[in-house]
């Protein structure tokens, strides 16, 4: 992870790690960056989430994007995933979302996409970071007078995204009475409208610019969960703050993770020839049961980084046409170059609907192993540990041969958060308890006092 890029673009608390004067840059180098030694003027799309801190960094984003004579076209409130389609729509050198997506409202993030829709490679992120740092106590040939660049507004973005997810999918009428959570973000601004044709009630979609993701949407999915079962609907549907991600909850309250998502659409595809090679792209977090899911189904199945960035390029790479994450992240290649959750919604409903089977029936085809995660906050000099501590490399190695071929442990640094995850997965409930409990013990311990030998085995 570079100094200011993580795994999914530059996310901190704003004014203290995301800053004006940073957001200022980001904007002339992001420009510079993606235009080339172009002599035209740079159109960069600008979208945001619902964030208070989200109209500042527009602003900031405006300023440097113009300081070198860009045009900063603003989408207003739009999901991530509007941006990555409209870039390509409108012809844009660039795309940028200001979002923290499922962070608390006290962080923003920034997200950039090239002119082909696509979240930038580790490549180009670190040339503009290097551009960024290099430049960092002066901006140099900033054009005057008339080559200074301007803001346009345009008004139609939330209706050309919808328009293109509707036209999307296929969904007969139905009188599956479904719960929506907005998570008081971008998803606020589309929901009504994509949902009206159906019968859908919409829940936490009143953004104040500090509720976003408070107690709901896809990271806090109990409220909807209760809702669900309390107020008999047939299923309900959760977005976080930039609905990049879905999950889902079934009539009987049990969640439709990304995981249950994937495979489920996965084995619609497959049946009507729309998987490509008959190959689903996860990750490292994807669950144990999803991929014997898969093997059953004769269903290749490849695993990457965590990121959907990372999904996408080997998506890219094989030709492959479905990859996502457990998070609810979910890519459908032929429609979309990020994550979307709301494409996600409408093509999961539209499988349930003509299926005619309940949606814990379909969420009951993939035999999750029990998963349990927890994260360990870090401070900014216990960055890296992970890597560098003999111990704990060795620890980890440990592990793997104790739990064997029944379970799995993943750790790993966070790259939008100061966090480790821990994730234990395990067909033993009381051994993954006992497993993540001892990890994440020794994990803080070797934080406050670093050990370069031994290992310790459960």
């Amino acid at each position: 992870m570079g100094k200011l890029f993580g795994t999914d673009g530059i996310r901190g608390i704003v004014n203290k790690e995301l800053t004006c004067d940073l957001t200022f840059k980001v904007g002339i180098e992001a420009a510079r960056v993606l235009t080339g030694k172009s002599s035209k003027r740079p159109k960069i799309l600008i979208g945001k989430d619902s964030r208070i801190s989200s109209d500042m960094l527009e602003a900031a984003l405006c300023a440097g994007i113009c300081s070198i004579g860009g045009e900063a076209i603003l989408l207003g409130v739009v999901p991530t995933p509007a941006v990555a389609f409209l870039v390509k729509k409108y012809n844009a050198d660039a795309g940028i979302m200001i979002s923290a997506s499922h962070n608390s409202f006290e962080f923003n993030g920034i997200k950039i996409f090239s002119k082909d829709g696509y979240k930038l490679s580790d490549e180009l992120e670190n040339l503009i970071e290097s551009r960024i740092i290099e430049n960092s106590l002066e901006i140099k040939d900033l054009p005057i007078g008339s080559g200074i660049g301007k803001v346009i507004k345009y008004n139609n973005a939330v209706q050309d995204y919808v328009n293109h997810l509707l036209n999307a999918v296929k969904i007969p009428k139905s009188k599956l009475k479904i719960l929506v959570d907005c998570a008081n973000g971008a998803a606020s601004y589309t929901a009504k409208e994509l949902f009206k044709n159906l019968n859908a009630d919409i829940i936490f979609s009143s953004p104040n610019g500090v509720n976003i993701n408070e107690d709901c949407g896809s990271t806090n999915i109990e409220k909807l969960s209760y809702q669900v079962v309390e107020k008999g609907y047939d299923m309900g549907i959760a977005f976080d703050g930039d609905a990049d991600r879905c999950q889902a909850v079934d009539e009987i309250g049990n969640v439709i993770d990304g995981d249950a998502i994937l495979g489920i659409c996965a084995l619609d595809m497959k049946a009507n020839d729309n998987l490509s090679k008959s190959t689903l792209v996860g990750t490292i977090m994807s669950n144990m049961g999803l991929k014997k899911f898969c093997k059953v189904n004769n269903i290749n199945f490849i695993e990457t980084k965590v990121g959907d960035r990372y999904v996408l390029e080997e998506m890219i790479k094989g030709a492959y046409s479905l990859g996502g994450e457990q998070s609810g992240h979910i890519i459908f290649g032929k429609h979309s170059t990020t994550g979307d959750g709301q494409l996600t919604a409408l093509k999961l409903l539209e499988i349930i609907i003509n299926s005619g089977k309940k949606a814990s029936e379909l969420n009951l085809m993939i035999n999750k192993y029990p998963q349990k995660s927890e994260n360990i906050l870090i401070d900014l000099n216990q960055k890296g540990m992970l890597k560098s501590s003999v111990f704990l490399l060795e620890y980890f190695d440990s592990l793997k041969e104790t739990i064997g071929e029944e379970g799995r442990i993943v750790v790993r640094e966070s790259g939008t958060e100061p966090k480790i995850r821990v994730m234990v997965e395990h067909h033993n409930k009381q051994k993954l308890n006992e497993i993540i409990k001892e990890v994440c013990k020794t994990i803080r311990e070797n934080l406050k006092n670093p050990v370069e030998k031994g290992v310790k085995v459960l």
